[in-house]
């Protein structure tokens, strides 16, 4: 896996994958960003979020649940002190769909934290703590 960023002046910089997509970085006003992009952190921030959720649904389409969306809504805590690491991230998934079982969408979350998602145990090895929530919403038939 590869990346490039290239720096676009100021403190924004462009971040290319190896697959061929371009992300704007900036950094906070404050620092002297103008707002034009994500911050590093919140990258990797949606970086676990889209892990955890790419395993999350590929785990509930092998048991046939019929979701219609799932959505990881993450948040997180940052050390107060430089390097301003993250300490704590709450991972909550809000999964719809119909006739949805329970025990499918927790074992989902449990598999994708515990042995599938890279990011999220990359993290929790660095000393985060890592926790999971959820909530079904039921579609009417």
């Amino acid at each position: 896996m590869q990346a490039k960023v290239s720096w676009a002046g100021g403190v924004s910089f462009s971040a290319e994958s190896g697959s061929g997509h371009i992300i704007t970085l900036d950094g906070p006003p404050n620092l002297g960003g103008e707002n034009l992009g994500a911050r590093p952190m919140e990258l990797i921030l949606m970086g676990l979020g889209g892990c955890t959720a790419f395993d999350v649904m590929t785990i509930l389409k092998k048991t046939r649940q019929d979701v219609t969306d799932c959505v990881a809504q993450l948040s997180a805590e940052r050390a107060d002190a430089v390097p301003s690491v993250f300490t704590n991230i709450h991972v909550h998934f809000v999964v719809t769909g119909r006739h949805l079982k329970d025990k499918h969408v927790a074992r989902a979350i449990k598999l994708s934290a515990e042995e599938y998602c890279s990011a999220s145990i990359m993290l929790e090895k660095g000393g985060v703590t890592m926790t999971h929530g959820y909530e079904i919403v039921e579609l009417d038939t």
